[in-house]
């Protein structure tokens, strides 16, 4: 085992991706972040396709042992939510057919398990990501930045074994 996560935040636009590696001192690394980006004027399977083969890849390349995907929270837009839930059953059955174990988390559980402060805005999730993986800058965009506060979370959240 390789004590490697994988943490998602699925969007259809970008679904942002980190990965992050306990080190045997209980310390995080950070292997690499970013987006799996998909352009509006795309057709909706197109753009579905895209986040699952892109996702494979990283899978591939990565190979963790756990995925960590955080949960829908929308209440402002029907039909942004629906078109993000396709985009996270797209991850998640991608995730389950690379035969990778994965937990799930709210919003609200990754800005407390990174920060230990619910309401926490997006500026400080990203400086308490760089803290706590020791990166020279701010990860950016937010999705990404967003995906590692959620593979941190999963790391808190069952005191991963190493």
């Amino acid at each position: 085992m390789n004590n490697i996560i994988l943490g998602i935040d699925p969007g259809i636009a970008d679904t942002g991706w980190g990965v992050i590696q306990v080190e045997k001192n209980g310390s995080l690394k950070c292997l690499g972040y970013g987006t799996i980006k998909t352009k509006a004027n795309t057709d909706l399977f197109k753009r579905l396709e895209i986040i699952n083969l892109e996702l494979k890849t990283l899978i591939d390349k990565y190979k963790p042992d756990l995925a960590a995907v955080e949960e829908l929270f929308f209440c402002n837009n029907a039909k942004t939510a629906l078109v993000v839930g396709q985009a996270r059953g797209v991850v998640l059955l991608t995730i389950r057919q690379s035969e990778v174990s994965f937990v799930e988390f709210t919003p609200l559980q990754v800005k407390q398990a990174v920060s230990t402060y619910g309401r926490a805005s997006k500026l400080q999730i990203q400086k308490m990501v760089k803290l706590i993986l020791n990166l020279k800058e701010l990860p950016r965009p937010d999705d990404a930045a967003d995906a590692l506060a959620i593979a941190i979370c999963a790391v808190n959240s069952f005191k991963y074994k190493v």
